[in-house]
């Protein structure tokens, strides 16, 4: 169950009596089942309807011909390097990330960390180990019981909502501090090292840079952070909210992928020649990623709501333009030294599942490697986006694009792309089946 052994697992787990074992569902969203740390360490077969991995946002599910007709049991297997004591657990608890596992023992084609698995595979068969990093934004809010009000910050230490003037603030003021200290805890106890940390240009947003390493860690990092930060909030009166676009007026919440690749081994960044300079795979990993961002918007940015986000462009770029620096293309190259040249993809958002994003962007990049793909020239100041670099502004617009696409099911499958699609639509018939506040508000008027 553990490179340690069996006995050092069960040293790790003592005084839990159950544990969390959870995959990541299309959402990125945990979806699993709570078993006595007895089964656990017994390696007791864990199995859960295929299904779930396809679960709509709202809770519903697809026909069942898109998980297969009998709608069959996975295997959950836990990775034995995620297995954690919970600290925000008022009892005793374990949480466990697993594979979702045929029961014939391959990865589940509707696993989107085993998806991501698979692009890895594929780059370690040229002798090449993805790096990654990932940035993630997120609002705190104050408890929010009624949707049709708007999210409201916490009350400050001065009893006033904070206005919008704190972006790079470091002051106290907010009163977050007892939930960042024990969301600090936390990370510290679940073995995430966090590098930068800082208070964003919305209203109580916040971002959080995880150090750069292996993509599926920081995916599962991510995944693992995002659930810490949602169980932390609630202990003190708060909420999380990583949506991309959770109030009018004020930037959104990104999850920006930083990507870079050396070869397995010696660790060299094949971005860079011994001279410094940008190599042909640097190119060739930009081609790919201007080739596949419109195919795979609906992967980056997956929800109705991702599109209020994009639809501003400053920051938040919806375009497959490249760029040196340049925060308004969809892929900056960050200022950085020869060892460090990396792409920024800017285009996924804080409501992305990180295993899926992690997985497209670099299948593109793979892509573009592959077959020798050459970008556009890169683009600095104010610039117009051309036709060919731009990007579907609407979820509905993504997923026809997706359902064209053949290079999505060549890299992710026919399952998997058909399962996604399925799942979505039922998502954006759910938005259209409700009426909003604007539409009663502008239009009733004017019937």
């Amino acid at each position: 169950m553990t490179t340690d052994g069996h006995s050092s697992l069960a040293e790790r787990l003592t005084g839990i009596d159950e544990i969390e074992c959870v995959t990541a569902d299309l959402n990125g969203v945990p979806r699993g089942k709570v078993m006595t740390a007895e089964g656990f360490l017994e390696g007791r077969r864990l199995q859960m309807a295929r299904g779930v991995l396809l679960q709509c946002i709202m809770g519903g599910y697809p026909p069942a011909r898109f998980y297969g007709s009998d709608d069959g049991d996975l295997a959950l297997n836990a990775d034995p390097r995620q297995i954690h004591r919970l600290p925000w657990s008022e009892t005793p608890r374990a949480l466990a990330i697993c594979d979702a596992d045929e029961l014939s023992g391959e990865s589940s084609r509707l696993s989107t960390r085993g998806q991501l698995k698979q692009v890895i595979a594929r780059y370690a068969a040229l002798g090449l180990a993805p790096v990654v990093a990932t940035e993630l934004e997120f609002f705190v809010f104050a408890a929010n019981d009624d949707p049709a009000q708007p999210f409201r910050p916490p009350v400050g230490l001065d009893g006033r909502r904070e206005e919008g003037y704190s972006a790079f603030s470091v002051s106290s003021n907010n009163g977050l501090r007892p939930f960042f200290k024990e969301v600090y805890e936390g990370m510290a106890a679940l073995g995430l090292p966090r590098d930068t940390f800082m208070h964003e240009m919305g209203v109580s947003q916040f971002e959080i840079n995880l150090l750069h390493g292996d993509p599926l860690l920081l995916a599962d990092q991510t995944f693992l952070f995002k659930h810490l930060l949602k169980e932390v909030a609630l202990k003190h009166g708060l909420i999380v909210v990583c949506m991309a676009k959770p109030l009018a007026h004020t930037p959104g919440s990104s999850m920006h992928i930083h990507q870079s690749l050396v070869e397995m081994g010696n660790g060299r960044n094949v971005f860079s020649d011994d001279a410094g300079q940008p190599t042909a795979m640097f190119r060739h990993f930009i081609g790919g990623l201007q080739a596949g961002l419109a195919d795979f918007t609906a992967l980056f940015a997956p929800n109705v709501n991702s599109y209020q986000r994009l639809c501003h462009p400053y920051a938040s770029p919806n375009n497959a333009c490249w760029s040196h620096d340049n925060r308004a293309a969809g892929l900056r190259i960050p200022a950085s030294s020869p060892v460090a040249r990396r792409v920024e993809n800017r285009l996924p958002g804080a409501d992305a599942n990180p295993y899926l994003a992690i997985a497209a962007s670099l299948a593109a990049g793979l892509h573009g490697i592959e077959n020798e793909l050459e970008p556009t020239a890169a683009i600095q100041g104010e610039f117009e986006v051309p036709d060919n670099l731009s990007l579907p502004c609407t979820l509905h617009a993504a997923l026809e694009r997706l359902k064209r696409s053949q290079l999505a099911r060549e890299l992710f499958g026919n399952e998997f792309i058909e399962g996604y699609i399925a799942s979505k639509t039922m998502e954006l018939t759910s938005f259209f089946d409700e009426i909003t506040p604007w539409e009663r508000r502008v239009l009733a008027a004017q019937a």
